[in-house]
């Protein structure tokens, strides 16, 4: 079993994490199965935000912590839990079709909210995972733009789950390319600002692509724990 690392080992993980990152680099805490102290210790570092990846876990951590930091969504929405979700986050990471898209609108217009979203995108074409590919991301943009109620923030991948360097390079920066195609073409989008890639062992790589955001666990926290 790992042993859990102490609070003020991950609050100066958190300290020297923000240091090292380029100015305007946005840190999420990855807290997938994180505890609450884990998290308090990670906000006394600095973290302002967390990204979670399932509705029904944030949904207890939302009841402790919501007045202490912000909530992304940062794993796959199914539509069944979209109700919950645009109470609980500050944004959806995560959304992938034109469905999802009208799910989320209806939902945030009963609430009067306007949800920023990331377009998330399949940047290495993998089956096993979610996201639009990337010749049919215009496409999905167009949808987004239509709903008052969702403020289009920019673009969000995995990268390919690959050991090969330039593989991961070579998809992240596919996604910056159309990142800025995206805000070149639809000048309307107001608020297109945001490149959300890079992981624990991958964020060095997606930063040189042009990330602006990046979502970080075991760097901070230590090895996930299995339960």
């Amino acid at each position: 079993m790992e042993k859990n690392i102490s609070g003020s080992t991950i609050k100066k993980n958190v300290s020297n994490l923000l240091e090292s990152l380029p100015g305007g680099t946005v840190l999420i805490a990855a807290t997938k199965t994180r505890t609450h102290d884990e998290i308090e210790a990670a906000i006394a570092g600095g973290v302002a935000i967390i990204g979670e990846n399932y509705v029904q876990e944030a949904e207890a951590k939302f009841a402790v912590l919501k007045d202490k930091v912000s909530f992304h969504l940062v794993g796959h929405l199914q539509k069944n839990k979209v109700k919950k979700a645009v109470k609980i986050f500050d944004m959806i990471q995560t959304l992938d079709s034109k469905e999802l898209a009208v799910f989320l609108a209806r939902e945030c217009e009963k609430i009067h909210k306007v949800m920023p979203v990331l377009i998330e995108i399949n940047s290495a074409g993998e089956s096993q995972k979610s996201g639009i590919d990337i010749g049919r991301a215009e496409e999905l943009v167009r949808e987004v733009m239509k709903h008052p109620s969702l403020s289009l923030e920019g673009l969000m991948t995995m990268g390919p789950a690959s050991s090969d360097d330039e593989a991961v390079r070579s998809a992240f920066c596919a996604t910056k390319g159309l990142f800025d195609r995206i805000g070149s073409t639809y000048p309307q989008l107001s608020n297109w600002q945001y490149l959300s890639m890079g992981m624990s062992d991958s964020y060095t790589t997606a930063l040189s692509c042009g990330a602006n955001m990046v979502r970080i666990g075991t760097l901070l926290f230590g090895p996930r724990r299995m339960r």
